[in-house]
């Protein structure tokens, strides 16, 4: 006890140094460190009675993964930084479905936002309200604050801004099907993780109850989740766990009548992932009786029935049920549709930007995570101006040197040249000059640089709307605010292939660091960099230490490794709180 007394005054005293979480892997007897270095030296205090210094205004819209790195990161010092959220904290997204069962409580997996900013000397202001409208003409934003009413003071005010940073998520895709909105539960925010747990004790105390028959019992205790994604794949294996590892031991009487289903419209559940990992799934859902109905699309549902369409038949059904939990996919939120209109994208499902984060029709706001998609420009549609930039001596032809010497350029602005390079082995930029034969061709005219790079645009790849693209885009964001005006003089970014110099900056570049996807039981499946795959236990421990290293704060990452060590010795909680 005195050690870890010690140890705590080291780190509360010594911000600067780095900072080590150690993480024994018992089933394969090895050891997990992750270092988390939280230098803060050199920081700057303002006098309160020194004149203000004209900064430019940054608004942030949302707390979530984009605007939490954004904040974290961005240089206070050149910027006047206000944030705009309706929840006054950050939360650890990825375990919500470990709250929905008490794995991990929701307590644990939040950060306040004002913990956050304070470590910035406090320069960053927040305000909890949500934004109603974004008026890029006027540069405002109108806000609504959804405290209580019965306190003084009005509740609506506007905000102006030089630079506007949209970071607000996504809301849940219902597909307009009937009854969704008024009888599933979704699992998108903290408060939908505590009502599904609510729900599902209800359920149990429901069907206990004398009186009831066998088909209302099984009734009550089907649980039917929509969607075989990551977050559908991991929310019914939580529930597999907590209910018979933990709730089958107080309601017994009740064991015989529990069935989960996952409903997938698609051919396979975690389609997203490597089909070693998506048959895995499969397999193992199958041995511990979780049931998965695929190529299944749910036409609407009521207050006791779900009822889907199998696709291969055409045939409808109709399935009782005790709870249903939604998670098929996100939409865009109301306000950020009107933005859209505004900027000339209201034929678009998403809001759209360009490689360098900003929304496309306004070049003062930027969107970051899952409200918005990088709109990748295509090779095809500026291959005249390629090649007249890459054609030096004017010749009408294009050799191989010169083609070389914008092939960099030509993959940082388009990366999907990369991935087309990658896919079909061409190790070098002459296997692109090779005619239909495979021979080699020492130059090219204009029509046969068209056709070498004809199917390069078929590589092209949406961003997933995950947590870890958010951050990445946060992260890369506030690095361009922070060398303005460093890049301003010295650009650092790809050739402008239409006009003379370069973008001031690189454009985003995502690198994909792995996926997990826990499946209970204490085994999972990942999907890590290199095409690398693992499945099984050892997996699970890895789960566990980079998800706790990834906490945003000692306090959170303390209190979900003390949640996953207290259901190792006492399970998990079953009261309804």
């Amino acid at each position: 006890m005195r050690g870890f007394t010690y140890l705590s005054k080291v780190l509360h005293s010594h911000s600067s140094y780095s900072k080590l979480l150690v993480l024994c892997s018992v089933s394969t007897g090895g050891l997990l460190v992750y270092a988390e270095s939280n230098v803060e030296s050199g920081k700057q205090v303002v006098e309160q009675n020194q004149p203000e210094s004209k900064k430019k205004r940054v608004v942030v819209l949302g707390t979530g993964w984009g605007g939490t790195s954004f904040l974290k990161d961005v240089d206070i010092s050149s910027y006047d930084v206000q944030v705009v959220s309706p929840r006054n904290y950050f939360a650890f997204t990825p375990l919500l479905p470990s709250v929905t069962c008490g794995t991990v409580e929701a307590r644990s997996i939040v950060e306040p936002v004002r913990n956050i900013i304070k470590k910035r000397s406090g320069e960053i202001q927040f305000w909890e309200a949500e934004c109603l409208k974004i008026d890029p003409e006027n540069r405002t934003v109108s806000c609504r604050s959804g405290i209580n009413d019965n306190l003084a003071g009005q509740n609506d005010f506007s905000l102006q801004y030089d630079y506007l940073v949209v970071a607000v998520g996504a809301q849940v895709n219902t597909f307009n099907t009937p009854g969704v909105m008024e009888h599933c539960h979704f699992l998108k925010e903290v408060e939908d993780a505590q009502r599904i747990r609510r729900t599902v004790i209800d359920c149990f105390e429901k069907s206990v109850i004398p009186g009831l028959s066998e088909e209302e019992r099984r009734t009550n205790l089907h649980f039917v989740i929509v969607g075989g994604g990551p977050t559908g794949v991991e929310f019914a294996a939580e529930l597999h766990d907590y209910v018979y590892e933990d709730l089958v031991k107080i309601y017994p009487s009740v064991k015989d009548f529990v069935k989960i289903t996952v409903i997938q419209s698609g051919d396979h559940i975690l389609n997203t992932f490597d089909e070693r990992i998506s048959s895995f799934a499969e397999q193992k859902f199958q041995r511990d009786g979780i049931e998965v109905s695929t190529g299944c699309r749910v036409t609407s549902v009521s207050d006791h029935f779900i009822n889907m369409k199998v696709k291969s038949t055409g045939k409808h059904v109709e399935v009782p049920y005790g709870m249903v939990v939604w998670s098929t996919g996100v939409g865009t939120r109301p306000f950020v549709k009107d933005f859209m209109e505004q900027v000339g994208q209201e034929k678009r499902r998403i809001l759209a930007t360009d490689e360098w984060l900003r929304v496309k029709g306004c070049s003062n706001v930027y969107a970051l995570g899952d409200c918005a998609s990088i709109d990748q420009r295509k090779v095809m549609e500026d291959i005249s101006a390629i090649f007249k930039a890459a054609d030096k001596d004017d010749s009408g032809t294009l050799s191989i040197e010169e083609f070389r010497d914008v092939l960099e350029d030509i993959i940082i602005r388009y990366p999907q040249v990369d991935l087309y390079l990658k896919n079909k082995h061409l190790l070098e930029a002459k296997d692109l000059f090779r005619d239909s034969e495979g021979n080699e061709r020492e130059e090219v005219d204009i029509e046969g640089f068209k056709l070498a790079l004809s199917h390069v645009d078929s590589q092209m790849k949406s961003l997933p709307a995950t947590a870890q693209v958010a951050a990445q885009q946060g992260t890369y964001l506030s690095r361009c605010l922070n060398r303005w005006d460093q890049c301003k003089s010295n650009p650092e970014g790809p050739r402008h292939f239409k006009s003379s110099g370069r973008h001031e900056f690189l454009p985003f570049e995502y690198r994909h660091l792995g996926q997990f996807a826990p499946l209970g039981g204490d085994q999972a499946a990942a999907e890590l960099p290199g095409d690398w795959v693992s499945m099984g236990h050892s997996t699970q421990w890895l789960w566990y230490s980079v998800y706790a290293s990834k906490q945003v704060s000692w306090r959170t990452r303390y209190l979900v490794v003390g949640d996953w060590v207290r259901r190792y010795i006492f399970g998990r909680d079953s009261s309804r709180i």
